[in-house]
């Protein structure tokens, strides 16, 4: 083989190199490319899939046999009135609307002593945040005669403070399972359209001297616990608190 033939292989080698080493640099910008238009999409997925790994856990309605009208229950003639104040987020409302608050009814309501409102304290996070959404979306469930279906429907799926049980997802969720019309939900639950109604019920909530929750009041005083200030009141004291008011009246 000539000089001039082996200089002319060589060059054809180099340029086939080059041509590679351009192919696989343009590859791999496509790639990279491609990539960063991917990355949210998955990002996002992702921050799904955490915020709803948690079963959903479904409820049957409880039947409350006694007039129920939005946020209150009972005889709006009875001879007691009883207050209490919530933030669906906070761990002492859970237990109170699981534990306590079935006596309540039970023992009160349906036999005609008490008229009982549920008021809205979202304070863990203010007005943004899964306590206020968690509202929102309980507003919206009122709107269509479910609130307490919904209320139940979110203790039953507390896990904790700000730790992704109430992400807007699953408050849709939610609202599903307990059978809602999903069209005029969304359109309340998307608007905010009860942000006003809320902060003015927290407001007056504050007023009186909310947080901490639950705030109880019987007949506007509040019921505190016989074991300590910063302790929920048992159902006894509550009872107590009732029982006085009743032989008031």
């Amino acid at each position: 083989m000539s000089k001039r033939q082996e200089i002319r292989q060589r060059r054809q080698r180099e340029r086939n190199r080059n041509r590679i080493l351009v192919i696989l640099l343009v590859a791999a910008g496509a790639l990279l490319i491609a990539f960063a238009f991917i990355l949210p999409g998955i990002r996002q997925a992702t921050g799904t899939s955490a915020t709803t790994r948690t079963p959903i856990v479904a409820i049957t309605p409880r039947a409350i046999n006694a007039p129920t009208s939005g946020t209150s229950m009972g005889d709006p003639n009875a001879p007691v009135k009883m207050d209490v104040w919530e933030d669906f987020q906070c761990s002492g409302c859970m237990y109170y609307s699981t534990n306590l608050a079935p006596q309540i009814i039970q023992t009160y309501i349906e036999t005609g002593k008490i008229y009982y409102t549920f008021h809205f304290m979202p304070f863990i996070d203010g007005d943004v945040g899964e306590s206020h959404q968690a509202t929102n979306a309980a507003m919206c469930a009122n709107e269509q005669g479910r609130f307490w279906d919904y209320h139940d429907m979110l203790f039953a799926n507390w896990t904790g403070e700000n730790v992704g049980a109430y992400t807007d997802t699953r408050l849709v969720a939610f609202a599903e399972q307990i059978g809602l019309d999903m069209t005029g939900f969304k359109k309340c639950f998307e608007a905010n359209t009860y942000a006003t109604q809320i902060s003015q019920d927290a407001q007056a909530g504050s007023d009186k001297g909310v947080p901490p929750t639950p705030g109880i009041f019987v007949n506007g005083q509040m019921v505190v616990s016989s074991q300590g200030k910063n302790l929920i009141p048992s159902f006894d004291d509550i009872s107590s608190a009732i029982e006085a008011a009743l032989v008031g009246k």
